[in-house]
């Protein structure tokens, strides 16, 4: 039997003396008190969190909670709270993350939707992980991302680290392979050491390029069976190499990642984009902030979206440090060495 809705009571605008005119009280109350205590948090800290974003005051009374504050704040703290409670019945996770990722969504709803109060919490776009089962896009970013690259052959996404740039292009790479979209993933990155000097690596050639491709690694497992990712490395369904290792191949039928894109040198840059088979899929991703290349070498990301971003077959998205979705502090360094950047005039 499916659980019935969660249950909203509004109760009428509350003015006292001691209280700032125009004070609201939204009354909610969740069926279920197992997903509520999810929602709330341990310690009422996703409460604390939507307090403090939002400029309201929560108390929490069993499976029912209180908010106050100025109207629209009230209304988006509501959609916020039963977006989490949405998730929570769909066996998904409430944490700092995803409170984060309801908070950006409603306040999305808002700008689709601003006659709306019922904006539904279907409005981004989803990936069906293996471990999670199906997940949603955390942010607008996040959810531009997402169409850009259902709609474009070529998709360039600039932005922090952080923001799930990696994670979303892995996820859609392995749906396009399920749909038979394409026939097979190259997944791919420049060799290029941040700073370190890694001296000899030992083993075969694997064993020396994983070290840079471990961040895509952890992706992949993510979207597919461990087993069916073994079997894809085998068989070359699924190739994981330098962008190096390119040079000279013509790729159709598959979807191509490059991933920290910034890193690549303008011919290289150039040699990987004029891979693109026939029937094949093409993303790429880079933070233009965090350039390892050699002095004096320029940054082939940079020179292809100034080149290439208007082409109506070519997708472009550009991500914030308020887009970042892992834990809060790491957007709170981004914003810092943005900020101590920017007098330096850097971006």
């Amino acid at each position: 039997m499916k659980s019935p809705e969660p249950t909203v009571a509004r109760l009428a605008p509350i003015k006292r003396e001691a209280e700032k005119p125009g004070s609201h009280e939204i009354a909610l109350a969740f069926d279920d008190n197992r997903l509520a205590s999810l929602v709330f948090g341990q310690y009422d800290q996703n409460l604390t969190r939507v307090e403090r974003k939002l400029g309201v005051s929560t108390h929490v009374n069993g499976n029912q909670v209180m908010i106050r504050g100025p109207r629209e704040a009230c209304e988006q703290a509501r959609r916020v709270l039963q977006t989490l409670y949405q998730r929570a019945r769909l066996g998904q996770g409430a944490d700092e993350g995803d409170v984060e990722g309801a908070l950006e969504e409603s306040a999305y709803q808002k700008t689709l939707f601003p006659a709306e109060a019922e904006a539904s919490p279907e409005a981004f776009g989803e990936l069906r992980t293996r471990r999670r089962g199906m997940v949603r896009a955390r942010n607008a970013a996040q959810d531009r991302y997402l169409r850009a690259l259902r709609q474009h052959e070529l998709v360039f996404a600039e932005g922090p680290a952080g923001t799930g740039k990696t994670w979303l292009a892995v996820g859609h790479a392995v749906s396009l392979l399920e749909q038979g979209v394409v026939e097979r993933l190259i997944l791919s990155r420049p060799a290029v050491e941040a700073g370190e000097r890694l001296g000899f690596l030992p083993g075969d050639m694997k064993d020396k390029v994983d070290p840079y491709l471990r961040p895509i690694y952890d992706a992949l497992y993510d979207f597919m069976d461990g087993r069916m990712v073994e079997r894809g490395l085998q068989t070359g369904m699924i190739e994981i190499a330098p962008l190096a290792f390119m040079r000279g191949r013509t790729l159709a039928k598959a979807a191509i990642l490059l991933d920290e894109a910034q890193n690549a040198t303008a011919m290289q840059m150039k040699m990987f984009l004029t891979r693109l088979g026939e029937g094949g899929r093409m993303m790429v991703n880079g933070d233009p902030t965090q350039v390892d290349l050699a002095p004096g070498q320029t940054s082939g990301l940079a020179q292809a979206v100034e080149l290439l971003g208007g082409l109506d077959q070519v997708g472009h998205v550009r991500f914030a440090h308020g887009d970042v979705v892992r834990h809060d502090l790491v957007r709170r360094i981004v914003e810092a060495y943005e900020g101590a950047a920017k007098p330096q005039g850097r971006s």
